[in-house]
């Protein structure tokens, strides 16, 4: 297993140990990664591909929080949703931007997976530790190949900068409510956001729960192109080019999941499932009907991959 690395659709790593672990590298698959400019030619003559960045390059990225359940926030009501921490409404709100992860051990390959889901253009920093989990997790993303480029959505939203309109969008993102981070309103969407309107009030936004809850119903849960069940820590992005669609399904808790139920509106002749860790799985209870496909996943850990063709 070698991973070569394709900054348009795979993260990179960044590795500041020494040349030591090469041996580390190897068995992980890996031979192409930043490195501290004054250890390009050692890590050269050892065989690899290293490309030189300084770590003040790095940190001039937009650095990135680990992806994971927060174990910060302390919810007092056991009806409150798990605390997801998430990336994926920064890289809608930016898709040109430039990121990096500085991440705890046991973060690396769900990192790199969210990376990969949106297309960001993301460097990884890990623990050293991880560095065998994130090899088999890129040789998974290497093999899916390039998503269909557009972001499919049931919404736009106007983004105006401000620290509310983030907390919208993180909150539509974690709810599964697909937008669309526009700089004006956009006409192909019936509903656009844009806060400081008689619509969408921002005192009315300051509660991000109860609006994602008004946003939902605007939608109608018929009306929406994806529903997830049996899971408040799956994220999913969702993408086509007019003929097939690619599903990304991001588990931000530690578990794995069995069963997820996940329903999508249109018909869709029976997909390819590609989850990490188990390679190609079969969908389960594949329903199809005038209006909708729905199908379960029938388990995943980190991440999974569902490829469909409109019928």
């Amino acid at each position: 297993m070698k991973i070569l690395f394709f900054l348009a659709t795979l993260p990179m790593l960044y590795w500041q140990q020494g040349i030591d672990s090469t041996e580390a590298l190897r068995r992980a698959g890996i031979e192409r990664m930043y490195v501290p400019p004054d250890q390009v030619d050692a890590w050269k003559k050892a065989g690899f591909s290293p490309v030189p960045l300084s770590l003040s390059e790095l940190e001039s990225r937009v650095k990135l929080p680990a992806p994971r359940i927060s174990t910060e926030v302390q919810v007092a009501s056991p009806t409150r949703s798990p605390w997801v921490v998430a990336n994926g409404w920064r890289f809608l709100r930016n898709s040109s931007g430039k990121y990096y992860y500085d991440l705890p051990k046991g973060t690396a390959a769900l990192a790199a997976a969210e990376a990969f889901a949106y297309g960001a253009d993301a460097i990884l920093k890990i623990d050293p530790a991880d560095l065998e989990e994130l090899g088999r997790m890129l040789a998974f993303l290497q093999q899916l190949g390039p998503s269909p480029a557009e972001t499919l959505a049931d919404l736009a939203v106007v983004d105006d900068g401000s620290p509310l309109t983030s907390e919208v969008m993180n909150l539509l993102a974690r709810r599964n409510l697909l937008f669309r981070a526009v700089s004006k309103p956009d006409p192909q969407f019936r509903i656009n956001i844009k806060l400081g309107t008689k619509q969408y009030p921002r005192a009315e936004a300051a509660n991000p729960s109860n609006f994602a809850l008004k946003i939902r119903r605007q939608i109608t849960d018929e009306k929406r192109l994806l529903r997830v069940y049996g899971s408040e820590v799956v994220i999913c992005r969702l993408t086509g080019d007019g003929s097939r669609v690619r599903l990304h399904l991001l588990n931000y808790g530690r578990g794995k999941i069995e069963g997820l139920r996940v329903r999508l509106r249109g018909a869709f002749a029976k997909g390819e499932l590609k989850a990490a860790g188990y390679g190609n799985l079969s969908l389960e209870d594949y329903v199809v009907s005038d209006e909708a496909t729905e199908f379960s996943i029938p388990e995943m850990r980190a991440y999974a991959v569902v490829d469909l063709q409109l019928k």
